[in-house]
């Protein structure tokens, strides 16, 4: 992560690029103090025929929305002056905390080239480039195989306000590893603190952002062909690893069938923690490299169990992980995906929600 003072010193750089481009501003001095030594981290004195204006900077090393409300909080005071207008620079502005600024009427720069000015006669709007200090170390962090086991738990019911204690035992880990998740999740404003424990206050966000940094390709697949139909061949399967206590779940086409019976289902899907050699021999099942109908998954971690349901005496993961798996299945999975997110996911949350008026 960039120093502030990096960020500040090629920020204003940038910044005195693009005004130098309007042919009728005129730079007429440039301060950098940093945070420790004035009020603001930096100001520039622009002239024009309209008149004299003064930009005040507060510079961050991080563009996420908490960052933002915070530069905001800073510049707000300045603005009596009409005069004076406050901008926000980091290495990279998200969408959302580009909202914030303009919603405040605060500009911003970003190291990336994102940019919006509006004082006096000035509007400049640069969008759309991409993130040059790219967040993959943070991804990483926060959608690591450990780390999904608290956004499941968070997920499945995102009202309920967490313990750190109570949460590291439900999800199986350290309480270092919660309180990553919960500051980072706190720099992207997903989260609140109340007196009885923080609540995850934007699960689309944070299933949406999940989704996409989410790999399928993790879990051993192999693939199987069964003559049987898929109905017959699935509670199969139930009964005999229950049989021989071998932890499983369904997933894919084959749990949201189950939670939202609207697409064709094509293609059985269980994760089994166990070698599926062991059985598949009485399921009667044929190895196949193309034409499969059946996948059996050794999971890249037991999180993907948690929340297991059992429907009609069969255990599914739960919607959430089920969501996740069908966004990366072939065959239109995107479509079960939505149906699911839209017919159960969203109906949950919203009735958990209810429970808690205060949120």
């Amino acid at each position: 992560m960039l120093k502030e003072s990096i960020v500040l010193r090629d920020g204003l750089n940038l910044l005195r690029r693009v005004l130098n481009q309007i042919p009728f501003l005129e730079i007429q001095g440039t301060a950098e103090y940093g945070a420790e030594q004035a009020l603001s981290d930096g100001i520039v004195h622009v002239h024009s025929p309209q008149g004299d204006s003064k930009l005040i900077v507060e510079a961050k090393n991080s563009g996420e929305p908490r960052f933002a409300h915070q530069a905001v909080n800073a510049l707000i005071r300045f603005m009596e002056d009409p005069s004076v207008y406050g901008l926000f620079i980091a290495p990279y502005i998200s969408p959302q905390s580009a909202q914030i600024c303009r919603d405040a009427g605060i500009g911003y720069l970003d190291l990336s080239g994102n940019c919006f000015l509006s004082f006096g006669q000035v509007y400049v709007l640069i969008e759309n480039r991409p993130n040059k200090f790219s967040k993959r170390r943070d991804l990483v962090a926060l959608y690591s195989p450990k780390t999904e086991r608290i956004l499941r738990a968070l997920l499945i019911n995102p009202y309920r306000p967490r313990r750190t204690l109570e949460l590291s035992r439900s999800a199986q880990v350290s309480l270092g590893m919660i309180s990553m998740v919960k500051r980072r999740l706190g720099d992207r404003e997903w989260v609140e603190d109340t007196p009885e424990g923080f609540v995850l206050t934007k699960p689309e966000k944070l299933l949406e952002e999940w989704a996409g940094n989410y790999s399928f390709q993790r879990n051993e697949t192999k693939e199987y062909y069964t003559m049987k139909p898929l109905v017959v061949f699935e509670r199969q399967l139930a009964e005999l690893c229950q049989g021989k206590d071998i932890k499983y779940a369904f997933t894919g086409f084959s749990a949201s069938k189950r939670f939202a019976p609207a697409v064709r289902h094509q293609r059985a899907m269980a994760y089994i923690y166990g070698e599926p050699e062991d059985f598949t021999v009485d399921l009667g099942l044929k190895p196949v490299t193309s034409g499969a109908n059946v996948s059996l998954l050794h999971p890249y971690d037991e999180g993907v169990f948690y929340g297991a349901e059992d429907v009609d005496g069969v255990k599914l993961v739960n919607p959430i992980q089920t969501y996740l798996d069908l966004k990366q299945s072939r065959g239109r999975g995107e479509e079960a995906a939505e149906i699911l997110y839209n017919e159960v996911i969203q109906k949950q949350w919203s009735t958990l929600r209810i429970t808690m008026p205060n949120l």
